[in-house]
């Protein structure tokens, strides 16, 4: 279940959001967030909303640190996607990511009282496909392999 204090905040608003695609062993670094979409929890990998005056990669950087531990270099810009439903609009910017120190671990999210994110882990495609599709973030849609995953390039969008 969605919580209220995410329709409070992000609701009815355009929300421009930064993630980073970060590849260790062949797994993908994912932060499972509860409470975030009508049915519940979901998969996605870090990063977060822009604040005024930060740049993409300084908001990337930024978010990673809050949400793993991990100090990251941005790379390679690979796509966009646009999500609107449920009075949630957000522009996600993906960026490719490197590890550059720290050590992972479960972080927190400044913006919200009720702490929302609940783990950090890097998964292979194999486990991310033991997850219903609602659990996962839509680029997942997308790809079904890690191949995929780092072809993705360009806009996409959805619509709930």
């Amino acid at each position: 279940m969605q919580s209220e204090e995410i329709l409070q905040k992000f609701g009815n608003k355009l929300r421009v959001r930064v993630c980073g695609i970060c590849i260790q062993d062949d797994k993908v670094l994912l932060v499972n967030l509860r409470h975030v979409t009508r049915t519940g929890d979901l998969w996605c990998p870090p990063g977060g909303g822009m604040q005024v005056g930060e740049t993409a990669p300084e908001t990337l950087i930024r978010e990673f640190e809050e949400e793993t531990g991990l100090k990251i270099e941005v790379g390679e810009f690979m796509f966009v996607n646009e999500f609107t439903g449920n009075s949630l609009h957000a522009v996600e910017l993906f960026f490719r990511v490197t590890i550059l120190g720290g050590v992972l671990r479960k972080g927190y999210d400044p913006e919200l009282a009720q702490q929302v994110l609940e783990d950090v882990a890097f998964l292979s495609f194999e486990e991310i496909h033991r997850f219903q599709q609602e659990e996962l973030h839509n680029l997942f849609r997308y790809c079904s392999s890690l191949d995929e995953l780092l072809a993705i390039r360009g806009y996409y969008q959805l619509k709930i």
